[in-house]
């Protein structure tokens, strides 16, 4: 449940924004909201993160479907006993949606969020995706390790 409302949150305020940027800007056009660290810049992407892949929207959308299906089969099992990891599927699983949308209806997904002296411009889908994926990192890495029984 955790995990389905979280990705519904994301999965919303990403198409949201796509259709605020689609309808209120041209491809290209950027609008300074803190001049010098944050701009709204409209790009169509049609590949990944930097560019890299154009136009191989059919493996995107395996991939996705993979991810989707590991996050649905293993995640909801993980979040009952860790919460904090349905957050952190939930942030992943609602971006991965917000982009297989785009890639199943357009082929390419729109990318707006623009941080100075970040490498890519980037939405709400991707950093869902990112913040789920360092969330998970983070849970992970700070569970005790297992412990092995003792010998005797």
């Amino acid at each position: 449940m955790l995990i389905g409302a979280v990705a519904a949150v994301v999965f919303v305020c990403d198409l949201l924004t796509k259709r605020w940027v689609s309808t209120h800007m041209r491809p290209g056009e950027s609008i300074r909201v803190i001049p010098g660290l944050f701009s709204i810049t409209y790009l169509r992407n049609r590949g990944a993160a930097f560019g890299l892949l154009q136009g191989q929207t059919l493996l995107f959308v395996v991939i996705t479907l993979v991810v989707i299906a590991l996050i649905l089969t293993y995640g909801r099992r993980a979040a009952r006993s860790v919460p904090l990891l349905g957050v952190a599927f939930g942030l992943q699983l609602g971006g991965a949606l917000g982009n297989l949308l785009d890639r199943l209806l357009y082929a390419r997904v729109i990318d707006f969020l623009q941080v100075r002296g970040f490498p890519f411009i980037f939405n709400v889908a991707d950093a869902g995706i990112t913040l789920g994926g360092a969330l998970f990192a983070w849970v992970i890495l700070r569970e005790p390790a297992p412990q092995e029984p003792r010998q005797r």
